[in-house]
């Protein structure tokens, strides 16, 4: 394998039972290997199901099982990617209503919000709640407020690592 490699995390938070060879295919097709998720029961939706599994592959690997996986209905997920030498980390988040979010990430999984990011919500300043939506928006706020009640049905289940060849 030639070039930077990092790892990340795919956690499909809902998907209909249907959807579930689609997703597989679409991860397949990215890392180059075949991929099987172990789905289970989503909790906190009646009728859909969950998976997750980690991956090892290029950096910007993130972005495109983002990009795979985006658009589909009642599809939910989360992706990580972990900083790599001369490369920040990442995470994706996507929802069916307000659709992917992205946003760089420390060393410890803290989204980090650009110097300009900063400055355009300062500009906002002399409005508190403008502000805070503003800084909201940059944190993707309303992804974490959608999406933790699915991230709860996750805890303590046993991860699978994924290693892409080639």
């Amino acid at each position: 394998m030639s070039g930077t490699h990092t790892r990340g995390v795919v956690f499909v938070h809902s998907a209909t039972r249907a959807l579930g060879p689609h997703v597989e295919w679409a991860a397949s097709q990215v890392l180059d290997a075949r991929v099987t998720l172990e789905w289970t029961d989503q909790p906190a939706a009646p009728g859909l199901r969950r998976a997750e599994c980690s991956w090892v592959g290029p950096v910007g690997t993130g972005a495109r099982l983002a990009s795979a996986l985006r658009g589909w209905q009642h599809l939910r997920y989360e992706i990580t990617e972990e900083p790599a030498p001369g490369s920040d980390g990442g995470r994706w988040s996507h929802t069916p209503d307000l659709g992917i979010f992205h946003a760089q990430t420390d060393a410890h999984g803290n989204v980090v919000i650009p110097e300009n990011r900063i400055r355009a919500a300062l500009e906002h300043g002399t409005d508190p709640q403008r502000l805070a939506r503003e800084l909201d928006l940059a944190l993707g706020q309303a992804w974490d407020d959608e999406l933790e009640p699915f991230r709860y049905a996750g805890a303590g289940v046993a991860v699978r690592w994924l290693h892409r060849v080639g």
